[in-house]
Protein backbone atom coordinates (compact mmCIF):
# COMPACT_ATOMS: atom_id res chain seq x y z
CA UNK A 1 0.00 0.00 0.00
CA UNK A 2 3.01 2.64 0.72
CA UNK A 3 3.95 2.21 -2.34
CA UNK A 4 0.59 2.57 -4.85
CA UNK A 5 -0.30 5.62 -2.40
CA UNK A 6 3.48 7.30 -2.97
CA UNK A 7 2.61 6.65 -6.89
CA UNK A 8 -0.46 7.79 -6.83
CA UNK A 9 0.20 10.92 -4.86
CA UNK A 10 3.24 11.76 -7.32
CA UNK A 11 1.24 11.54 -10.54
CA UNK A 12 -1.94 13.46 -8.39
CA UNK A 13 -4.38 10.39 -9.45
CA UNK A 14 -7.72 11.42 -9.21
CA UNK A 15 -11.39 11.53 -10.89
CA UNK A 16 -9.46 12.52 -14.18
CA UNK A 17 -7.04 9.64 -14.18
CA UNK A 18 -8.06 6.68 -16.21
CA UNK A 19 -5.82 4.01 -14.96
CA UNK A 20 -5.18 0.12 -17.24
CA UNK A 21 -3.20 -2.03 -14.85
CA UNK A 22 -1.50 -4.50 -16.65
CA UNK A 23 -1.63 -8.33 -14.24
CA UNK A 24 -3.53 -6.38 -11.84
CA UNK A 25 -4.11 -9.85 -9.29
CA UNK A 26 -6.28 -9.24 -6.72
CA UNK A 27 -6.65 -5.64 -7.33
CA UNK A 28 -5.73 -3.61 -4.19
CA UNK A 29 -4.14 -1.08 -6.33
CA UNK A 30 -6.80 -0.85 -8.81
CA UNK A 31 -8.93 -0.57 -5.45
CA UNK A 32 -6.86 2.54 -4.34
CA UNK A 33 -7.03 3.87 -7.14
CA UNK A 34 -11.05 3.78 -7.71
CA UNK A 35 -11.08 5.54 -4.07
CA UNK A 36 -9.75 8.38 -5.39
CA UNK A 37 -11.85 8.56 -8.28
CA UNK A 38 -10.01 7.23 -10.89
CA UNK A 39 -11.59 4.95 -13.77
CA UNK A 40 -9.72 1.95 -13.62
CA UNK A 41 -9.46 -1.10 -15.57
CA UNK A 42 -7.60 -4.51 -14.62
CA UNK A 43 -6.22 -6.95 -16.92
CA UNK A 44 -4.44 -10.40 -15.86
CA UNK A 45 -4.59 -13.58 -17.44
CA UNK A 46 -2.43 -15.67 -15.09
CA UNK A 47 -4.58 -16.39 -12.63
CA UNK A 48 -8.57 -16.06 -12.33
CA UNK A 49 -9.11 -16.95 -9.02
CA UNK A 50 -7.05 -13.87 -8.15
CA UNK A 51 -8.81 -11.99 -10.98
CA UNK A 52 -12.00 -13.03 -9.12
CA UNK A 53 -11.34 -11.83 -5.92
CA UNK A 54 -10.33 -8.22 -7.40
CA UNK A 55 -14.02 -8.65 -8.76
CA UNK A 56 -15.11 -8.75 -5.06
CA UNK A 57 -12.91 -6.35 -4.20
CA UNK A 58 -15.06 -3.50 -6.71
CA UNK A 59 -18.40 -4.81 -6.43
CA UNK A 60 -20.29 -1.65 -6.51
CA UNK A 61 -21.57 -2.63 -2.79
CA UNK A 62 -17.88 -2.06 -1.42
CA UNK A 63 -17.82 1.53 -2.96
CA UNK A 64 -19.49 4.64 -3.24
CA UNK A 65 -20.97 5.56 -6.87
CA UNK A 66 -17.64 7.65 -7.38
CA UNK A 67 -15.02 5.20 -6.60
CA UNK A 68 -16.99 2.42 -8.44
CA UNK A 69 -17.46 4.48 -11.58
CA UNK A 70 -16.00 3.45 -15.37
CA UNK A 71 -14.13 0.10 -13.32
CA UNK A 72 -13.28 -3.01 -15.17
CA UNK A 73 -11.47 -6.24 -15.26
CA UNK A 74 -10.37 -8.07 -17.67
CA UNK A 75 -9.50 -12.10 -17.66
CA UNK A 76 -6.77 -11.45 -20.31
CA UNK A 77 -4.13 -9.07 -21.80
CA UNK A 78 -3.93 -5.74 -22.44
CA UNK A 79 -4.80 -5.87 -26.11
CA UNK A 80 -8.67 -7.13 -24.95
CA UNK A 81 -9.13 -3.95 -22.51
CA UNK A 82 -9.76 -1.94 -25.83
CA UNK A 83 -8.13 0.73 -27.52
CA UNK A 84 -6.97 4.35 -27.06
CA UNK A 85 -9.63 6.20 -28.82
CA UNK A 86 -12.66 3.88 -26.47
CA UNK A 87 -10.66 4.22 -23.27
CA UNK A 88 -8.66 7.04 -23.41
CA UNK A 89 -5.92 5.55 -21.03
CA UNK A 90 -4.08 8.50 -19.30
CA UNK A 91 -1.55 6.08 -17.03
CA UNK A 92 -0.52 2.69 -17.37
CA UNK A 93 0.78 1.01 -14.45
CA UNK A 94 2.73 -2.15 -14.30
CA UNK A 95 2.95 -3.44 -10.01
CA UNK A 96 3.83 -6.66 -10.43
CA UNK A 97 8.32 -6.25 -9.00
CA UNK A 98 10.74 -7.35 -10.95
CA UNK A 99 14.04 -8.68 -9.05
CA UNK A 100 12.87 -11.47 -8.46
CA UNK A 101 13.81 -14.26 -10.58
CA UNK A 102 16.45 -14.39 -13.50
CA UNK A 103 13.84 -13.79 -16.44
CA UNK A 104 11.22 -11.97 -14.96
CA UNK A 105 11.09 -9.09 -16.91
CA UNK A 106 10.10 -10.88 -19.84
CA UNK A 107 6.59 -11.54 -19.46
CA UNK A 108 6.55 -7.22 -18.58
CA UNK A 109 8.45 -6.24 -21.56
CA UNK A 110 5.53 -8.89 -23.54
CA UNK A 111 2.53 -6.49 -21.39
CA UNK A 112 4.47 -3.34 -22.44
CA UNK A 113 4.85 -3.71 -25.93
CA UNK A 114 0.76 -4.60 -26.36
CA UNK A 115 0.00 -1.61 -24.04
CA UNK A 116 1.45 0.96 -25.31
CA UNK A 117 -0.60 1.08 -28.89
CA UNK A 118 -3.42 2.12 -26.57
CA UNK A 119 -2.56 4.89 -25.50
CA UNK A 120 -1.54 8.25 -26.60
CA UNK A 121 2.22 10.23 -26.19
CA UNK A 122 3.27 10.96 -23.13
CA UNK A 123 1.09 9.07 -21.01
CA UNK A 124 2.79 7.74 -17.82
CA UNK A 125 3.79 4.15 -17.20
CA UNK A 126 4.51 3.11 -13.69
CA UNK A 127 7.26 -0.13 -13.58
CA UNK A 128 8.07 -1.02 -10.23
CA UNK A 129 11.19 -3.16 -8.84
CA UNK A 130 12.16 -5.27 -5.65
CA UNK A 131 15.45 -3.44 -3.88
CA UNK A 132 18.61 -5.14 -3.01
CA UNK A 133 18.31 -8.20 -1.26
CA UNK A 134 20.20 -6.67 1.96
CA UNK A 135 17.10 -4.53 1.88
CA UNK A 136 14.08 -5.95 1.48
CA UNK A 137 13.56 -9.06 4.08
CA UNK A 138 11.24 -11.11 1.65
CA UNK A 139 13.65 -12.33 -0.65
CA UNK A 140 14.55 -15.26 2.17
CA UNK A 141 11.27 -16.44 1.90
CA UNK A 142 11.14 -15.65 -1.94
CA UNK A 143 13.42 -17.97 -2.33
CA UNK A 144 12.17 -20.99 -1.13
CA UNK A 145 9.62 -20.65 -3.98
CA UNK A 146 12.81 -20.56 -6.56
CA UNK A 147 14.10 -23.82 -4.45
CA UNK A 148 10.91 -25.71 -4.80
CA UNK A 149 10.27 -24.82 -7.98
CA UNK A 150 13.50 -25.53 -9.71
CA UNK A 151 15.72 -27.43 -7.91
CA UNK A 152 18.76 -28.12 -10.11
CA UNK A 153 18.68 -23.85 -10.68
CA UNK A 154 17.51 -22.56 -7.34
CA UNK A 155 21.02 -21.21 -6.87
CA UNK A 156 20.75 -18.88 -10.35
CA UNK A 157 17.12 -18.28 -10.43
CA UNK A 158 17.32 -15.79 -8.32
CA UNK A 159 18.97 -12.87 -8.41
CA UNK A 160 19.35 -9.27 -6.89
CA UNK A 161 17.41 -6.06 -8.46
CA UNK A 162 20.03 -3.80 -10.69
CA UNK A 163 20.05 -0.32 -10.39
CA UNK A 164 19.37 -0.16 -14.20
CA UNK A 165 16.55 -3.03 -14.61
CA UNK A 166 13.56 -0.90 -14.91
CA UNK A 167 15.55 1.57 -17.12
CA UNK A 168 16.59 -1.29 -19.47
CA UNK A 169 12.84 -2.90 -19.61
CA UNK A 170 12.02 0.69 -20.18
CA UNK A 171 14.21 1.21 -22.96
CA UNK A 172 13.02 -1.90 -24.93
CA UNK A 173 9.43 -1.23 -24.44
CA UNK A 174 10.28 2.29 -26.20
CA UNK A 175 9.38 3.94 -23.43
CA UNK A 176 11.15 7.53 -21.92
CA UNK A 177 12.45 7.37 -18.39
CA UNK A 178 10.79 10.81 -16.14
CA UNK A 179 11.72 10.51 -12.99
CA UNK A 180 12.12 7.75 -10.15
CA UNK A 181 11.51 6.40 -6.22
CA UNK A 182 12.18 4.17 -3.74
CA UNK A 183 9.54 3.49 -1.06
CA UNK A 184 9.77 0.97 2.01
CA UNK A 185 6.88 -0.94 1.76
CA UNK A 186 7.03 -3.56 4.82
CA UNK A 187 4.96 -6.82 4.99
CA UNK A 188 2.84 -7.18 7.94
CA UNK A 189 0.53 -10.12 9.17
CA UNK A 190 -1.11 -11.16 12.11
CA UNK A 191 0.34 -14.69 12.61
CA UNK A 192 2.08 -16.87 10.00
CA UNK A 193 -0.82 -18.39 9.04
CA UNK A 194 -2.02 -14.97 7.25
CA UNK A 195 1.41 -14.29 6.42
CA UNK A 196 1.60 -17.86 4.47
CA UNK A 197 -2.23 -16.73 2.93
CA UNK A 198 -0.81 -13.41 1.74
CA UNK A 199 2.35 -14.77 0.40
CA UNK A 200 0.48 -17.36 -2.04
CA UNK A 201 -2.09 -15.12 -2.99
CA UNK A 202 0.78 -13.28 -4.75
CA UNK A 203 1.19 -15.92 -7.42
CA UNK A 204 5.23 -15.99 -6.32
CA UNK A 205 4.70 -19.49 -5.18
CA UNK A 206 2.59 -21.02 -8.09
CA UNK A 207 5.32 -22.63 -9.43
CA UNK A 208 6.86 -23.86 -6.35
CA UNK A 209 3.25 -25.86 -5.58
CA UNK A 210 3.07 -27.07 -8.86
CA UNK A 211 6.14 -28.89 -9.14
CA UNK A 212 5.88 -30.13 -5.11
CA UNK A 213 2.66 -30.17 -3.53
CA UNK A 214 0.51 -27.17 -1.64
CA UNK A 215 1.67 -28.93 1.83
CA UNK A 216 5.33 -29.40 1.15
CA UNK A 217 5.49 -25.48 -0.16
CA UNK A 218 3.51 -24.23 3.02
CA UNK A 219 5.85 -26.17 5.61
CA UNK A 220 8.79 -24.52 3.88
CA UNK A 221 7.21 -21.60 4.16
CA UNK A 222 6.47 -21.66 7.46
CA UNK A 223 10.13 -22.55 8.28
CA UNK A 224 11.43 -19.59 6.35
CA UNK A 225 9.20 -17.03 7.62
CA UNK A 226 10.02 -18.15 11.58
CA UNK A 227 12.76 -15.90 11.77
CA UNK A 228 10.35 -12.78 11.02
CA UNK A 229 7.68 -13.91 13.66
CA UNK A 230 7.74 -11.30 16.49
CA UNK A 231 7.27 -12.07 19.72
CA UNK A 232 3.32 -11.20 19.80
CA UNK A 233 3.35 -13.54 17.28
CA UNK A 234 2.87 -11.32 14.20
CA UNK A 235 5.46 -11.59 10.58
CA UNK A 236 6.93 -8.27 9.98
CA UNK A 237 8.99 -8.18 6.64
CA UNK A 238 10.78 -4.83 6.14
CA UNK A 239 11.21 -4.07 2.08
CA UNK A 240 12.32 -1.33 -0.15
CA UNK A 241 10.84 -0.88 -3.71
CA UNK A 242 11.98 0.85 -6.54
CA UNK A 243 9.61 2.36 -8.93
CA UNK A 244 10.07 3.96 -12.36
CA UNK A 245 8.07 6.53 -14.35
CA UNK A 246 8.68 6.53 -17.96
CA UNK A 247 6.41 7.87 -20.64
CA UNK A 248 5.22 6.92 -24.02
CA UNK A 249 6.51 8.14 -27.08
Amino acid sequence: MPLYEAVYERLEVGSSTRLLGLECGSGLALLMAASRGAAVTGVDARAPERLALARERLLPEAWGTRARAGTRLVDGGPADAGDAGAAGYNLVTAFEPIGCVAGDSEGLGESLAAATPLVGRGVPVVLVGWGPPERCATSSVLRVGAKLADPLRSTGSWRPALRDDLEEVAQRAGLRPDGSGRVACPFGYADVDNAVRGLLSTGLFDPAVAATDQAQVDKELREALHPHRRRDGTVWMPNVFRYLIARTG
